[in-house]
């Protein structure tokens, strides 16, 4: 079996399409696998480390804004949109797939289209509960539509076949135990706070972790972990200093610029203070944990948003938008939930009732029954 897969932009339609390719490479060893991305994206470095074949297509979005910076970016990215239908043909009549699949961003696009176009057999997985733009047009046409939730489902309207498979996440986050977790940690058995605003870093989150670490600073009862990611390097400390806390003597508050060992500290944690994107969700679902949600408000069409809600609505987790943050507020919520360890428990056994362990090997099915079809 010959697979090509496109995806790229961030981790979010990455890591699914790394799953993707791992679980067909483990059922069927002599498959082979390429992945189509942008040379100079995360999909180049992280696919070829993952030890996959990648082949570059040169494709872009379109930034909003008249600056110079902006009308140059969109003069090179309608360069790539007249260019790439044509390098997206050369890649599948060169390599021939069986069939090709999509998990998101700017270049599953001309990829999709042109194997819709040229009859091959095409797949694609939406990772948010609001399907994007991309999957939208595509799921018009592809043979099968792959979702992580149902409510997404009903926002396609179409009469093709879809299938809810939830997202793939690491294995590592699903077998980890809590217990395991702390003993690697060095933690006890007080509550334990996990907040991070992604590798980046959010502002808003930082300021928030920073809010809760002044409040829970002087008591012995919440272990906290922060990864405050690039964009706090400088701020963080100072959010720190303006709130008067001194990391150097509470040994209960771990703040630190990445969090290399998700999994562990996910593990450990009783309550998850994050953004809500795809992955993340279904990371926290897997791992059965509360969470308080904050959606980023300027990712593309809400998808944070309307991710958190999905959990929210589920009474698996509470969301807060930014916009509605207040400092007194949402430290009285962290704290009830805190002290009051059943809340936790009924928000952790509701995301977990939510939890899909076996997405890739779904995915891997309908691949399975594309081609044979």
């Amino acid at each position: 079996m010959k697979v090509l897969l496109a995806g790229g932009g961030t981790a979010g339609h990455i890591n699914p399409a790394l799953a993707i390719a791992s679980c067909i490479k483990r059922h069927e060893p002599s498959a082979e696998i390429l992945f189509a991305g942008t040379p100079d994206g995360m999909e180049a470095r992280l696919v070829r480390n993952a030890g996959f074949e990648f082949t570059p297509i040169q494709v872009k979005g379109f930034w909003r804004g008249f600056a110079l910076e902006d009308i140059k970016h969109n003069i090179k990215t309608v360069q790539y949109m007249l260019t790439s239908p044509k390098t997206a043909k050369k890649i599948l009549n060169d390599f021939q797939p069986d069939v090709v699949i999509g998990t998101g961003g700017y270049v599953s696009g001309p990829i999709l289209f042109m194997a819709q176009k040229m009859g091959f057999k095409t797949l694609i997985h939406e990772q948010n509960a609001f399907p994007g733009v991309t999957t939208k047009t595509l799921a018009k046409k592809v043979d099968v539509v792959c979702l992580a939730v149902e409510e997404a489902k009903k926002l396609l309207k179409i009469a093709g076949k879809t299938v809810i498979t939830g997202n793939p996440v690491r294995e590592s986050i699903i077998y980890k135990t809590k217990a395991e977790a702390r003993r690697e940690l060095g933690l006890d058995d007080k509550v334990c706070i996990l907040s991070f605003g992604g590798s980046l870093g959010a502002i808003t989150i930082n300021r928030i972790a920073a809010d809760l670490m002044e409040w829970h600073q002087d008591t012995d009862a919440v272990n906290h972990i922060h990864g405050y990611g690039q964009l706090g390097v400088e701020v963080f400390p100072k959010m720190l200093k303006d709130r008067n806390v001194d990391l150097a003597s509470h040994p209960r508050i771990d703040a630190r610029q990445y969090i290399d060992n998700m999994d562990t500290c996910l593990a450990a944690a009783d309550l998850v203070i994050c953004r809500s994107g795809a992955i993340t969700l279904s990371e926290l679902e897997v791992a059965g944990k509360a969470s308080v949600l904050i959606p980023c408000p300027t990712v593309s069409e809400n998808h944070q948003y309307h991710n958190a809600m999905v959990l929210q609505n589920h009474h698996a987790a509470i969301v807060i938008e930014e916009k509605n943050y207040n400092k007194k507020e949402f430290i009285a919520i962290v704290k009830d939930l805190c002290m009051n360890p059943e809340k936790l428990l009924e928000l952790s056994r509701n995301a977990s009732a939510l939890a899909v362990f076996d997405t890739a090997d779904r995915i891997y099915r309908e691949v399975r029954t594309l081609v044979g079809a």
